[in-house]
């Protein structure tokens, strides 16, 4: 799929509803290259009309016959009536460009193009989808394609697609949307959804999106009041900015938006000139973006179709404290470690503090989460009642999970029952999760039937579960916004492709609020030890040139030097070794700077990419930044409480937060200099990268000091 029309639409380029609705809703279609020979994508799509019940007017459009199962046809698109909502083109690409010509000329409000070859099969490919898209700006026209299966609208019977669906039968007030880039996959979700009974709306397959992109159609599906979820499979968003708009507004309009995006084996660029640069690839920064904007990230079409299923059963979203039924110590601990990898809180539940939860179990059993009620569920089935309502009384429990052994059809059944008829006496409980410990075991359709009336979703394993819950409850806390700091944009920055060197860098950055060590740039060696006599020993020496990006890699920082002498030896040993390993480079001096005490490393770095635009990434420091990966990242705007919620997230969390005795760190102060990076990239968007490594943080009220700095265009 091309890239290349990907900064020729606005975020203002949005069809109006109206001019969606002539295709997602349309009340009269032409099929161009109508047939009624077994198998032409033209015969599929109107079967499939027929059989749905479609019940607009259809336009048959085929050269060769002068009517196709007892419907008249014309012999070209100049000869259909005016002003029909939608057009499908199953024809060859050979003649898509005169049939939008004909189109437009007709006022067809949308078309949809099944042929492939265009952007994705090279340069003629690319210039014929670029007319497409003029014809259709020109005409005021929706298109869908080229290279996609179309769509099926449910609700209103129409499927402009020649892919044979299976009904979709299960009804609901909340129904999801699906929106694809692939037609497969959108195609493979909505029968994930019609077999497990979630109601849907609709599915649109985009592909090359020549006119119209996902972020068009999830605009639309978050103005319609029966699409209560919208599930999305995308590998490449061409308008960033727009969909982040789309994905805000179905935040705000309580639509929950789950994306499935492959590439993350693409993150990185070899090429990057920075730390950050290599650490905060493409996905990484498209991942930040969105989990900020709300929407729900997942990593395969399982978890996909989980958590849809999840957020559309549930009127109100899990939260993120889980309470979990288990039959099984072992089981129990196992459920431990998983909420644990996959981030989902399990609040302590005990005898003293859990007086419901104590009165609904025998002695024997005692209080806990996951609470392992043992086998004893089939001696006294009503116990699942009452601990299920006891959890739904407790204030720490945001969601219920039940976990069922389903060794036969006749002991489970018994406990379905319970669960259900607890659930149905009750009604309105907070969200409910059943789940299978042995998938595969006997459970009658019936019991999930009665699930599902009560919208409670039934997942086979309860891993898949606790996954789903987990996505869901850390998509809820993603998104926090803040009073962004401002400041001035940089007079008279470099060309793009040049690089800042560190002591300009120092200076544009610390007359913004970052914090710095004290330094001089010497022209010479008696500058330097002059230098270093102003500022206390001991110093470092650093080469300074635009060229020389990564000092150390050419022996251009020399370190400790405690005197004169020192100094005047590290001077000459620098330049020897700078000009061994890079004879190219012409040093603009030396900076000489007093060493720091030390502290924790920290990397703190930023990114303007030209999609997504700025983001922070906040991470292990030192030069073991690359190698362990330790690192978050955060779009520019937030709170520095929330930016330092983010920094408590890493790895070495525990170093700064006291380990072992240790004095615990001055987060607060990071975080400052996380604002202020970010409101420099807000105001320059001329910069690519900025690199801060290491950022040495003190004890708490001692603040942080970056020790070096680097700029690139």
């Amino acid at each position: 799929m091309s890239t290349a029309l990907i900064d020729e639409r606005r975020s203002d380029d949005s069809p109006s509803r109206d001019r969606l609705d002539r295709l997602l809703r349309a009340r009269s279609v032409a099929i161009v290259g109508a047939s009624d020979r077994p198998g032409a994508l033209g015969a599929s799509v109107l079967a499939n009309l027929e059989r749905a019940g479609f019940d607009g007017a259809i336009h048959l459009v085929n050269p060769n016959r002068a009517e196709i199962g007892g419907r008249p046809c014309v012999a070209s698109v100049a000869d259909l009536p005016r002003g029909i909502d939608a057009a499908v083109l199953a024809i060859p690409r050979t003649g898509v460009l005169d049939a939008m010509r004909g189109l437009a000329e007709r006022g067809v409000g949308a078309a949809v193009i099944f042929s492939a070859g265009f952007a994705e099969d090279g340069a003629q490919g690319l210039a014929d989808q670029r007319e497409i898209a003029r014809i259709a700006a020109a005409a005021d026209m929706v298109v869908e394609g080229p290279n996609c299966l179309g769509l099926v609208n449910f609700r209103d019977k129409l499927p402009l697609t020649f892919i044979d669906m299976p009904e979709a039968r299960a009804e609901g007030a909340r129904r999801v949307g699906i929106v694809s880039q692939s037609g497969a996959m959108a195609a493979v979700l909505a029968t994930t959804m019609i077999a497990r009974e979630v109601p849907l709306g609709c599915y649109v397959s985009t592909g090359n999106e020549a006119a119209t992109g996902v972020e068009d159609f999830v605009a639309r599906l978050v103005d319609d009041p029966d699409i209560a979820v919208i599930a999305m499979i995308v590998e490449h968003f061409r308008r960033p900015d727009a969909f982040l708009a789309a994905a805000r507004a179905a935040r705000s309009a309580g639509k929950p938006v789950v994306l499935l995006h492959p590439g993350r084996s693409a993150a990185g660029a070899a090429s990057a000139a920075t730390h950050t640069g290599a650490m905060a690839g493409d996905h990484a920064v498209m991942r930040t973006h969105v989990e900020h904007a709300g929407v729900i990230l997942v990593e395969s079409l399982e978890e996909l179709g989980d958590v849809v299923e999840i957020a559309t059963r549930c009127p109100a979203l899990p939260g993120g404290a889980a309470g979990v039924v288990a039959e099984s110590g072992a089981f129990k601990a196992m459920m431990l470690d998983l909420a644990e990898e996959v981030g989902l809180n399990l609040p302590p539940l005990g005898d003293v503090d859990s007086p419901a939860l104590r009165a609904a179990l025998p002695p024997f059993v005692p209080v806990s989460n996951p609470l392992d009620v043992t086998a004893q569920g089939l001696v006294d089935p009503g116990m699942y009642g009452r601990v299920i309502a006891a959890l739904a009384e407790d204030a720490r429990i945001d969601t219920i999970v039940v976990t069922l052994i389903q060794t036969d059809i006749r002991t489970s059944s018994v406990k379905f029952a319970a669960v259900a008829e607890a659930l149905a006496a009750r009604g309105g409980i907070k969200p409910v999760v059943v789940a299978g410990v042995d998938e595969g075991g006997g459970v009658q359709p019936s019991d999930i039937a009665a699930l599902h009336a009560l919208g409670v979703t039934y997942l086979p394993t309860a891993e898949r579960a606790l996954r789903a819950l987990a996505r869901l409850a850390n998509a809820a806390g993603a998104a926090r916004a803040g009073q962004a700091q401002t400041t001035a944009p940089f007079d008279d920055l470099p060309a793009v492709g040049a690089t800042i060197p560190e002591y300009r860098a120092k200076q544009l950055l610390g007359a913004c609020g970052i914090a710095f060590p004290t330094f001089t740039l010497a022209h010479d060696k008696e500058g330097a030890v002059a230098a270093a006599e102003r500022l206390g020993y001991p110093v470092v020496l650093k080469a300074q040139a635009a060229t020389l990006p990564h000092k150390s890699d050419a022996g251009g920082v020399i370190v400790g030097l405690a005197d004169a002498a020192a100094v005047a030896a590290g001077w000459d040993r620098l330049i020897a070794q700078v000009g061994a390993a890079r004879p190219d480079v012409e040093l603009e001096g030396v900076l000489v700077e007093p060493m720091a005490p030390r502290g924790v490393e920290l990397i703190v770095g930023g990114r303007n990419d030209p999609a997504w635009g700025p983001v922070i990434l906040i991470g292990s420091g030192g030069v073991a930044a690359e190698l362990l990966h330790d690192a978050r990242l955060v779009p520019t705007g937030l709170s520095e409480e929330a930016i330092a919620a983010e920094i408590r997230r890493l790895k070495l969390a525990s170093l700064l937060d006291g380990f072992r005795g240790a004095p615990v760190a001055d987060i607060a102060a990071v975080a400052r200099i996380v604002a202020a990076l970010g409101a420099v990239l807000d105001a320059n968007p001329a910069i690519r990268e900025v690199d801060l490594n290491p950022v040495v943080v003190y004890p708490k009220g001692e603040g942080a000091i970056a020790l070096d700095a680097l700029i690139s265009l």
